[in-house]
């Protein structure tokens, strides 16, 4: 009798430490990159955020004590919010290339081509760069850096600790500035190019008024836009490559 409620104890709390574990590799998967996507059903996030779980619940059992010490609401809202801003940190990294492929596209004239490809409104650039960006993570290890990324939380942010409020604002402010800052500077060829084909269809207008610049330069745009973005689509993924991988190291440092 007294090694069945042992082990029903100590079934209690490795059960507790697991719906612990989940609260917050639930949150995070809900708006992770790849398997956070609309495109993803609801089954398959819920088991990848379970497995994770149950990965990570021997490596954690030692470190959070669900004794009873804080309310269920507060362990909810905590761990929640830890969570989905561990997630936001690489979903803005992927806002960042859909912003560029934005840009990209309103720069070159693109931007009403495969508007509709995708779950999300996104230009065709966009759109082409964001899945291709979600691939190239998922294909080098999403999981594996996910789950170190997890264990380092629990460092920084133990079970129920929620960060100040203050402190919240302040980073995710630095990470959306650091997303438009990237998503620019990424964007920054077709921005270029752009700026050039418009200086020489202006001075081209001016030399010959007679001439419909409008009809000869729309597919030099168009065509030059599309050229542009296999020559500088490598360099794109690669740069950002390693602002990803540097955002998943330390994802709660401000850039």
């Amino acid at each position: 009798m007294d090694l069945f409620e042992h082990l029903l104890s100590a079934a209690q709390v490795w059960l507790a430490t697991f719906a612990g574990v989940f609260l917050r590799v639930g949150a995070c998967f809900f708006v992770l990159p790849g398997l956070g996507e609309q495109m993803i059903p609801l089954r398959v996030r819920l088991g990848a955020a379970l497995a994770m779980s149950l990965l990570l619940t021997p490596m954690l059992h030692g470190e959070i004590a669900i004794t009873g010490l804080m309310p269920p609401r507060q362990a909810f809202l905590s761990e929640a919010v830890i969570g989905l801003c561990l997630g936001l940190a690489l979903r803005f990294m992927v806002y960042a290339l859909q912003t560029a492929g934005t840009i990209a596209a309103q720069a070159t004239s693109l931007s009403q081509i495969m508007g509709g490809a995708s779950p999300d409104p996104l230009p065709a650039m966009g759109a082409i760069l964001s899945l291709a960006g979600i691939a190239l993570v998922v294909l080098t290890g999403l999981h594996v850096h996910m789950a170190s990324a997890f264990l380092q939380s629990y460092a920084l942010f133990p079970f129920g600790a929620l960060p100040a409020p203050s402190h919240l604002a302040e980073w995710g402010i630095s990470r959306v500035s650091a997303s438009f800052a990237l998503a620019f500077s990424l964007s920054a060829p077709f921005l270029i190019a752009s700026l050039l084909y418009n200086v020489a269809l202006g001075v081209i207008n001016k030399a010959m008024p007679q001439l419909m610049v409008a009809f000869v330069g729309a597919p030099a745009i168009t065509w030059g836009g599309v050229g542009l973005l296999m020559l500088v689509t490598p360099a794109i993924l690669t740069s950002w490559s390693a602002a990803f991988d540097a955002t998943l190291a330390n994802p709660w440092a401000a850039p």
